[in-house]
């Protein structure tokens, strides 16, 4: 599904270049749960830029199911993303005008589909997070869980082949974290890629595989389906040699 070869990544600050990505190759095949993790300025974030078609690398070439791209206009990545990919991020971001159905049906606006059409689909995808009560209500009368559970409902409107999400816990209470996480884990039983951007160890773990990234290079690569059972047991190896490194920190 993804695959990316040699992916570099510099930003000038100045008369210095600061490399966020360097030289990464990383394969994600369809239907896998993969959770990226690192410290701050680990560059693990520019990796989900570059995974989502949000950033083009400054080398390195990427491909999404076949398509490559490295090589495609600006026009052409938007469009990509609206059709192919899903996104949780940890600050929720949707518009506070608008209700959690209204900002459910944007990508689907962006997809030209007719305002009918995209009012149902808008609403099966709230119904399908546990919202269907609350599909009227502007963010600010929801709490934080449930704000995420619309931003779910917006990733999964599309039906998108790949889910990206950015800290999808960090800014819940435990209760509402934990919610979440199983909520992504009924999506990928039901056949969805879900890749995982977070620092937290623990959240990590959940994963059937573990990339670990430090100073903008990968790290470990952990198969980790034998120990999703007892999680516990993945606190050694390389994922602890990062989590020394920094990992579990502040993101």
């Amino acid at each position: 599904m993804i695959k990316l070869e040699g992916i570099t990544k510099v930003y000038k600050m100045g008369e210095n270049e600061v490399r966020a990505l360097d030289g990464v190759d990383l394969h994600i095949k369809p239907h896998e749960f993969v959770s990226i993790i690192g410290p701050s300025g680990s560059g693990k974030s520019t990796l989900m830029n570059m995974i989502g078609c949000l950033d083009v690398p400054t080398s390195g070439r990427y491909w999404i199911e076949g398509v490559e791209g490295s090589k495609m206009t600006d026009n052409q990545l938007a469009d990509l993303r609206n059709k192919k990919l899903g996104f949780i991020f940890q600050q929720y971001n949707l518009l506070p005008k608008l209700s959690a159905v209204e900002n459910v049906e944007l990508p689907l606006i962006y997809r030209g589909i007719g305002a009918t059409k995209r009012r149902e689909m808008a609403e099966a995808a709230l119904e399908r997070v546990g919202l269907k009560d609350k599909m009227h209500h502007k963010p600010t009368e929801l709490s934080g869980g449930q704000q995420q559970r619309v931003s779910i409902a917006r990733a999964l409107s599309s039906r998108p082949s790949l889910i990206l999400a950015d800290e999808p816990t960090g800014a819940l209470d435990s209760k509402s974290g934990i919610e979440i996480m199983q909520m992504l884990h009924g999506l990928h039983k039901e056949g969805n890629t879900i890749v995982i951007i977070t620092h937290d160890l623990g959240i990590a773990k959940q994963a059937e595989r573990i990339v670990s990234i430090h100073d903008g290079r990968i790290t470990s690569d952990i198969d980790n389906r034998e120990n999703r059972a007892s999680a516990d047991n993945v606190n050694d190896g390389a994922v602890k040699a990062d989590l020394d490194s920094g990992i579990g920190g502040e993101a």
